[in-house]
């Protein structure tokens, strides 16, 4: 989606700056050609050899030490994007009133391409009306805003101010890039390994991170999907995304199940196949010796899905195997009554739970078979929701 775009990233003089580092790594591997720009405040924070050295220009922070006498016309005609990384309250004052008293502030002003603004700041200046009108002045001017989030801030303090993740503010940007396909779909995605209790303390799970569910819920976020996001992991969910926790297989049935509206489904969550036919109320000792667990079949969550699914309905189901892949996908593809099948191979190198990587072949039930080499899970998560397109066609 940013693959040859051409992104100026505006870092200013907060100490969110040092997350601005992150962002540029994140868009030059998302093959965007990222130019630098520092503010003389951001220097006191982060390092301009860090950004050259990770982007793909050497970073500019002056109107007046370029071969270029002007510098900010030029960054601003030829950005196809400009994000500002932290954006502190003096960069948003400064460009709600067009003040351009530097480099960075003259490019916004120099520029018609869409600006994504990423605010960091305390809670107590984050709050100021001051600050609020600002932001209310830019966003009618057509300024993408992703807000801050609550959080730990520089001092110890506890509140309202902190920066976006590196990850959300790059699935921002790719949104403004992109031509929205999914424009108003509901679409749900699950994450993460299911747990079943053995009594207040253990249970039965498995090794799922929920990493490729939550990259699956930004790729549709990117498309302009709106998403439901059923989650059994702790992790910062993608912006925009509506997350519903839970931990048990009945859980997620019934959280899944009560999303009445959804056009797309996709169970990339490890629900587990058994749980324990009893659970203790209270702990399991040692000292009484191993106990006995029986076990009983859980609710089939996609065969369910599959069952009752409405016209124009599409639901894509996973398939983690070790072994027989092509054929346990397919008898899986048959069974659930589900439009496609993900399988990969969890036994092998950098695939599946707990890595940032995945391989999969996605069967359709058309009898079309799409592999995908080894690749980040977004990507995987791209072929993915290419194929519910072209499903939905």
């Amino acid at each position: 989606m940013l693959s040859g775009k051409r992104v100026v990233l505006g870092v200013t003089g907060g100490i969110a700056a040092y997350k601005a580092v992150e962002v540029c790594r994140r868009l030059v591997d998302a093959g965007a050609h990222v130019q630098p720009v520092l503010t003389e405040g951001a220097e006191r924070f982060v390092g301009a050899v860090t950004f050259s050295a990770l982007a793909s220009e050497p970073v500019r922070t002056s109107l007046w030490d370029d071969v270029d006498p002007i510098p900010h016309t030029r960054l601003g005609q030829g950005a196809d994007l400009i994000v500002v990384a932290p954006a502190t309250a003096r960069l948003l004052g400064s460009y709600a009133a067009g003040i351009s008293d530097d480099l960075l502030t003259a490019t916004l002003l120099a520029t018609r391409s869409p600006v994504l603004v990423c605010p960091a700041m305390h809670t107590e200046m984050w709050e100021h009306p001051a600050v609020q009108d600002n932001l209310a002045v830019l966003r009618r001017r057509g300024v993408q805003v992703v807000e801050p989030t609550a959080g730990r801030l520089a001092g110890g303090d506890v509140g309202s101010g902190r920066m976006a993740e590196p990850a959300d503010i790059v699935v921002a940007a790719e949104r403004l890039l992109t031509a929205p396909t999914l424009t108003g779909v509901h679409v749900v995605v699950t994450a993460g390994g299911t747990r079943e209790a053995l009594d207040p303390v253990r249970y039965i799970g498995n090794r799922s991170s929920g990493k490729q569910g939550y990259a699956l819920a930004a790729e549709a976020l990117a498309r302009g999907a709106r998403v439901t996001l059923v989650s059994t992991v702790d992790r910062p969910a993608p912006s925009g995304a509506t997350v519903v926790r839970v931990e048990s297989t009945a859980e997620m049935q019934e959280a899944v199940c009560a999303v009445d509206d959804a056009e797309v489904i996709i169970m990339a969550a490890a629900v587990a196949d058994f749980r324990p036919a009893h659970t203790s109320g209270r702990k399991l000792k040692k000292d009484a010796g191993p106990p006995v667990v029986e076990l009983e079949p859980t609710q089939d969550i996609l065969e369910g899905l599959g069952a009752r699914k409405r016209p124009g309905q599409v639901i894509v189901g996973f398939a983690a195997e070790t072994d027989d892949i092509a054929a346990n996908a397919m008898s899986k593809l048959r069974r659930k009554g589900a439009d496609a099948i993900v399988a990969n191979d969890v036994a092998a190198s950098g695939v599946g739970f707990a890595h940032d990587t995945n391989a999969v072949t996605i069967h359709v039930a058309d009898g079309s078979v799409h592999d995908v080499p080894l690749a980040d899970k977004r990507v995987v998560a791209a072929a993915v929701l290419d194929v519910v397109e072209r499903l939905r066609a």
